[in-house]
């Protein structure tokens, strides 16, 4: 059986019991049950169509009112504080490319060491 006539099944054993509450309770009658599930079906129908149409009208300018509105949330440096985080950069990339330089002569010594029996 398909997800779809699990889901139908569902909503049918749904809309029974619903019919049966409200008989037990004197709110309908037995004749008017077949009608109840009618109408609640066309109910749904019709709320599922709207909320589609509106998920189609405006998706991008919705998309674009929600970004700037998390940009409006959003804590920005102060000048200050990117200044100091940009020379902490700076310095960590000269510090580990001073590292580079001294294992790539290493491994190039040891190399050269190798094929020509001198350090360089």
């Amino acid at each position: 059986m398909s997800k779809k006539q699990k889901a139908l099944e569902g909503q049918i054993e749904e809309n029974v019991s619903v019919a049966q509450d409200k008989i037990s309770e004197g709110v309908i009658e037995k004749n008017d049950k077949k009608q109840d599930k009618n109408s609640k079906d066309n109910k749904d129908k019709k709320k599922n169509k709207k909320k589609k149409d509106k998920e189609k009208k405006g998706g991008l300018v919705k998309k674009t009112k929600e970004t700037v509105s998390e940009l409006k949330k959003v804590t920005w440096p102060t000048f200050g504080e990117v200044v100091k985080k940009t020379s902490i950069v700076i310095a960590f990339v000269l510090l580990f490319g001073v590292f580079l330089y001294g294992v790539n002569y290493l491994l190039g010594g040891l190399v050269n060491l190798l094929i020509n029996g001198s350090w360089f």
